[in-house]
């Protein structure tokens, strides 16, 4: 269509001017391939734009991480951040989204009933072992009764390297989810893992176990999807953003990395090995770099959770986006206060003195951000609150958990990442509402268990399945990592020597430290001195003080006449040459 002609101008020059079936067939034609053209093109901006915002989401990780160790090895921890999107992407590009989505077909993997004798048994795909062992004996003992055979495919399996026909925008979209997964164990395995241990790490997590697990809740074909053509026990997981395939899985990974790896030197033994009352507390070296990273993470959360819905362009979409936004605000505010006062109240009870922990606030926000993301889109404003006020408890008691084990988190991501994930998963079995998961386009068939007494009924099928789904994740999660973290262990690829732990990895592989600071010679300042001193000095003169400084004196200078001026310092006192050149 020329731009410059309308619908109507273009249908006549096809058809005339008369009135005719024609001409207003055309003109519907042409007008509903111009609203589908502006349709598609608003929800691509949209997802790209969510996109973008995730990827933001890798500043918040890098500041984060960054800020919250010891300053000798900050230059190794921001590459590392960097290497997570770098790695990732070729991970991600290469087999992770062919793993994740790749072949979906609504109709693919499914064979005929036991029973029955229409079709032929067939199986066009690798039968999920864990739907088989698992789910079946749990839905027999549910519905009394011999279910149809329902195999859908554990993985994807076409579009390697992005072949084929691909929404490059839902690739993009994507690719920022694997890159946060990532980044997630960065933290965890800080100032003690080797270079070649986190490039392999990162490619394996982008390239396999992520993907399997993003193909197990989301896929069409995936075992737990709710978008599934016969969901799990009718209804299938839900978790709109990830708390389970994305948070949890890089939580669960960062656990089996934490304990192969072993803590930092002196965390929590001596040098001769005897455990320390105490655990040595190792940074963080600074906390604006902290707060700075939870900012740009909550703000990268709005493209993480809303863009979830990949599409905005219904005024339902739009419904859905803007309560995934009210809901994800909510959950974080009321995580950050659950956690700050809550560690305020404990600490009073301890000391008798009230201290409010920024450590606390800030990974109770990132809990409640975590914990809200499976439920964002089905449950009620008040139910976000909740769910984040609740998730500001998971962290602490979760940190205080792990330094009994004397597992050594350095940025704390296990408890805002395993426990956070699990707990969103599971409260979204409890709070789902059955108009709003009607509105995101869930069957509510089974809704939130809370909800369900309101039913006048016990059932427990959507419960059931989000419990399911948290042991899925973490049994996928740690039963291949663990052994891929041993190999690393066994070739001697996995932690750094321990003299370079102690040097730094910024001195001992970065080439230098992070922070420069050259001081000024003696002699520099000496000078300087002298020149202010010799400035003040014309200058007293010309306005009429001749023979008068404006250095400090004592009173008793000041009180007698005819005082001695005070001696010059001497040359290796840096101080007092520094007061007066400051003058």
């Amino acid at each position: 269509m020329s731009d410059d002609k309308s619908i109507f101008e273009v249908c006549v020059d096809t058809h005339g001017s008369n009135l005719s079936v024609e001409l207003l067939q055309c003109v519907s034609d042409t007008t509903e391939a111009a609203r589908s053209s502006l349709t598609s093109g608003v929800d691509t901006f949209y997802l790209i734009y969510a996109g973008a915002l995730v990827f933001f989401m890798q500043v918040g990780f890098a500041m984060l991480c960054a800020g919250s160790i010891r300053e000798k090895n900050v230059k190794n921890v921001l590459l590392w951040n960097l290497l997570d999107s770098a790695g990732g992407a070729i991970g991600f590009w290469s087999v992770g989204y062919a793993f994740a989505y790749g072949g979906d077909d609504i109709n693919k993997g499914k064979v005929s009933h036991p029973h029955s004798n229409r079709g032929r048994r067939s199986y066009q795909s690798t039968p999920n072992l864990f739907l088989l062992s698992l789910s079946w004996p749990l839905a027999l003992f549910r519905h009394r009764r011999a279910p149809p055979k329902m195999v859908q495919t554990f993985i994807g399996n076409a579009g390697f390297f992005l072949t084929g026909d691909t929404d490059m925008e839902f690739w993009f979209f994507q690719f920022a989810f694997a890159c946060a997964l990532s980044s997630i164990v960065a933290g965890t395995i800080a100032e003690r893992c080797k270079m070649t241990a986190y490039l392999c790490y990162s490619i394996f997590l982008c390239g396999f176990v992520y993907p399997v697990a993003a193909h197990s809740f989301w896929s069409v074909n995936g075992f737990l999807s709710p978008f599934a053509k016969e969901p799990l026990w009718g209804s299938g997981a839900i978790d709109l953003a990830g708390s389970g395939p994305v948070h949890m899985t890089g939580g669960v990974a960062a656990l089996v990395m934490a304990i192969v790896l072993g803590p930092r030197k002196g965390r929590f033994y001596d040098e001769d090995g005897v455990p320390l009352e105490e655990p040595k507390a190792m940074g963080p070296h600074s906390v604006s770099l902290q707060f700075l990273g939870t900012f740009a993470l909550w703000f990268g959360w709005y493209g993480f959770n809303p863009g979830s819905t990949l599409k905005i362009s219904t005024a339902e979409l739009g419904d859905v986006a803007s309560l995934v936004a009210v809901n994800t605000t909510l959950g974080a505010a009321a995580g950050a206060l659950s956690g700050m006062f809550t560690s305020t109240i404990l600490d009073e009870r301890k000391t008798g003195v009230y201290q409010w922990d920024t450590t606390a606030a800030m990974n109770g926000c990132l809990t409640g951000l975590v914990g809200i993301t499976a439920g964002c889109a089905t449950v009620e404003p008040w139910a976000a609150f909740i769910i984040g006020l609740v998730s500001g408890w998971v962290y602490l008691a979760a940190s205080a958990l792990i330094l009994r084990f004397k597992i050594d988190d350095a940025v704390d991501a296990i408890p805002v990442h395993m426990f956070g994930g699990a707990w969103g998963v599971i409260s979204t079995g409890l709070f789902t509402n059955a108009n709003r998961l009607a509105v995101a386009g869930g069957s509510t068939d089974n809704i939130g268990w809370f909800y369900e007494w309101g039913r006048g009924s016990g059932n427990f099928t959507l419960i059931g399945i989000q419990l399911l789904a948290v042991l899925f994740v973490f049994g996928w999660t740690a039963g291949i990592f663990t052994p891929f973290c041993l190999v690393l262990k066994f070739l001697n690829w996995l932690r750094i020597d321990p003299l370079e732990e102690e040097v730094g990895m910024d001195i001992s592989r970065h080439k230098g430290p992070a922070y420069e600071s050259e001081g000024s010679s003696a002699e520099a300042i000496r000078e300087l001195s002298a020149s202010r001193r010799n400035l003040m000095d014309s200058s007293n003169s010309g306005r009429g003080f001749k023979g008068k400084s404006f250095k400090r004196e004592t009173p008793a200078e000041n009180n007698s006449i005819g005082a001695k001026p005070a001696d010059e310092p001497k040359p290796e006192d840096k101080s007092a040459d520094a007061e007066e050149a400051m003058a």
